[in-house]
């Protein structure tokens, strides 16, 4: 998941940030109401985090932005002001949720998950694919019913590989919707958390390499194919490819 914060107060929304990322939850940061309409245009969101009170356009603005543009992107809405007319209002405008300041951050984080369910409500909240069962709102992982533990990064590559249902995934994608607008677009980082996540997973690969293109989940061959090809993602002797390199730092 991938929030776009939009608030004012520094201090504030790099609190929110840095605690929704300790939740396994990729954010931004956006200090005015113009930022944010600039960072809507050109980043893929999931869900916005918008104070009302903001410099620029305002929050309401931004709101009607979001609405206008048909994303469906749901928008909680936070506010200093507690009134029934205030939170009405915010509703009127296309606000999903609405939080008071102050709030606990644990309770920002629930909220978050419960829309990020909503919103995907035509996909089961339980993955599966080829013997890989991700259940995002326990942060779990089994396969083939054995229990796998992950980095929260680790999961959250898993996260998008899995719900592209066996398509190919790019490594820009995945370090868009992984990590945050921060993330160097030429780092390894993707390379070496597949690489990782792949050995966390265990054989056969489940992760294949895409030359070229990217990746994607894999239904693992026994061994090999019949006219004795390698399986895909792999070096010929079966182990891990061009991503099967020692996980550094």
């Amino acid at each position: 998941m991938r929030v776009l914060i939009v608030e004012d107060e520094p201090f504030m929304a790099e609190a929110i940030r840095d605690g929704l990322r300790l939740a396994a939850i990729a954010a931004d940061i956006a200090g005015d109401g113009g930022a944010a309409l600039e960072m809507l245009g050109v980043n893929a969101y999931d869900i916005a985090v918008l104070d009302r009170d903001i410099p620029g356009p305002s929050g309401d603005e931004v709101a009607a932005h979001i609405v206008a543009s048909g994303s469906g992107m749901p928008i909680i809405m936070l506010t200093a002001a507690d009134r029934l007319d205030d939170k009405a209002s915010g509703f009127g405008l296309g606000a999903d949720d609405y939080l008071t300041k102050p709030f606990e951050l644990g309770e920002l984080v629930l909220r978050l998950r419960a829309l990020d369910r909503r919103r995907a409500h035509s996909r089961p909240p339980v993955r599966e694919i080829a013997g890989l069962r991700v259940d995002p709102f326990r942060r779990e992982v089994h396969r083939d019913g054995r229990y796998t533990a992950l980095t929260r990064k680790q999961f959250a590559v898993l996260e998008v590989l899995v719900a592209a249902e066996g398509g190919v995934v790019t490594a820009e994608a995945l370090l868009e919707r992984a990590w945050d607008e921060n993330a160097d677009p030429f780092t390894n980082a993707v390379r070496i958390t597949v690489s990782a996540l792949r050995k966390r997973l265990g054989e056969p690969w489940i992760i294949a390499t895409v030359p070229g293109a990217g990746y994607r989940i894999d239904v693992p061959p026994a061994a090999a194919n019949a006219d004795g090809d390698a399986a895909p993602g792999a070096d010929e002797d079966g182990a891990p490819g061009e991503d099967g390199e020692r996980e550094r730092g």
